[in-house]
C-alpha cells in the first residue's frame, strides 16, 4: 500500500496538481486585489456603492433576511470573471500567439512526402 502511494505521489500528475493549487491560491490574492481595490472602487465611484445586500431586505422576528446578498455575490463573481478574462486571459493569449509565431521556423529542404517519394522510387529501381 505504501509502495502504491509512493508511485502516486511521484507521478507528474499529483505534483502538477499540487503546484497548480499553490499557484492558484497565490493568484487568488492578485485577482482579489484587482477586483476589490480597482474595479469595485471604479464602479462605486460611477454608480454608487456596489453592495446590494439591503435590496429586498426583510425581518422575520429578530432575524434579518437579505436576498440582496445573493445579487452582491453574483455581481462580485462577474467582476472577478471580467477581471480574469481581460487582465489575464486576453494578454496571455496574445503572448502565446506572439511566442508561437516566433517559434515556428520555416521548413527547410524537402518535405516528408518528397523524401518518402524519393525512397519509394529508389526502392523501385
Amino acid at each position: 500500500m505504501i509502495k502504491g502511494f509512493k508511485e502516486f505521489i511521484s507521478k507528474g500528475n499529483a505534483i502538477d496538481l499540487a503546484v497548480g493549487m499553490v499557484i492558484g491560491a497565490a493568484f487568488t490574492a492578485v485577482v482579489t486585489a484587482l477586483v476589490e481595490k480597482f474595479i469595485n472602487p471604479l464602479i462605486g465611484g460611477i454608480f454608487g456603492q456596489p453592495n446590494f445586500d439591503s435590496v429586498g431586505q426583510f425581518n422575520i422576528g429578530d432575524a434579518v433576511v437579505q436576498p440582496g446578498a445573493i445579487l452582491t455575490a453574483l455581481v462580485n463573481f462577474l467582476l472577478v470573471a471580467v477581471a480574469l478574462y481581460f487582465f489575464i486571459v486576453v494578454p496571455m493569449n496574445k503572448l502565446n500567439e506572439l511566442k508561437k509565431t516566433e517559434e515556428e521556423p520555416e521548413p527547410e529542404g524537402p518535405s516528408e512526402i518528397d523524401l518518402l517519394t524519393e525512397i519509394r522510387d529508389a526502392l523501385a529501381k
